[in-house]
């Protein structure tokens, strides 16, 4: 960002957006099975349509608990609890097609590389493997006492408020699904002046546009 003058835009989602509604469900999949089993491998991918959850994906885990229950409880938490409000957990469908993990991935994990050539022991290495998960990550800088650059920073502040007002009831007609952007003019690397803010909200019927 060395250049004169350039707009940079980031954007946040509230927990009722689909995205995060999927994000939230696979991690608590991953949650109910670490709890009871440590050495869990997961693989959970979900998806989302009005009225539908589907689970999808590989998991080798000692676990167990009623992931129907677990989807519907997720989803009633954020705040879908009823039709009126395009989506609720305690009706909407829920698929689960999971698998144990495949044969030639679990060769691949079950022994890390080093153990099955012998040139460590399985105690020295723990025989822990790795297949192809990847964990992202971004950057740290110091345009905000959170080390997340302004963009990002505004777009959380502004999404996390949007959550508080629906939650606390001050505003009534707010809907769980929402959306912030945020675009910053930044000079010469530094972020001077805020362009454009925009909030986009799921809301009650009877309000308006």
């Amino acid at each position: 960002m060395t250049s004169q003058k350039l707009m940079f835009t980031s954007e946040s989602v509230t927990e009722g957006h689909p995205d995060k509604i999927c994000d939230q469900v696979s991690d608590a999949v991953l949650d109910a099975c670490l709890e009871q089993d440590p050495r869990s491998r997961v693989a959970c991918e979900t998806a989302v349509k009005t009225g539908y959850v589907m689970l999808l994906g590989e998991i080798t885990t000692n676990s167990q608990f009623n992931y129907d229950e677990l989807v519907r409880q997720v989803v009633n938490d954020i705040g879908y609890d009823s039709s009126e409000k395009g989506f609720d957990g305690n009706s909407c469908g829920v698929l689960v097609a999971i698998a144990k993990q495949s044969g030639d991935i679990a060769m691949g994990v079950d022994k890390a590389l080093e153990a099955k050539s012998g040139e460590m022991t399985e105690a020295e290495v723990e025989s822990v493997g790795a297949g192809d998960q990847g964990m992202m990550f971004g950057y740290a800088c110091n345009e905000t006492d959170t080390l997340m650059p302004l963009p990002i920073y505004l777009a959380h502040k502004l999404s996390r408020k949007q959550s508080e007002l629906r939650k606390s009831g001050a505003i009534k007609w707010l809907r769980p699904d929402a959306k912030s952007q945020v675009t910053i003019e930044y000079s010469q690397g530094k972020p001077v002046r805020i362009d454009t803010v925009l909030i986009s909200t799921q809301h009650a019927p009877e309000v308006s546009q």
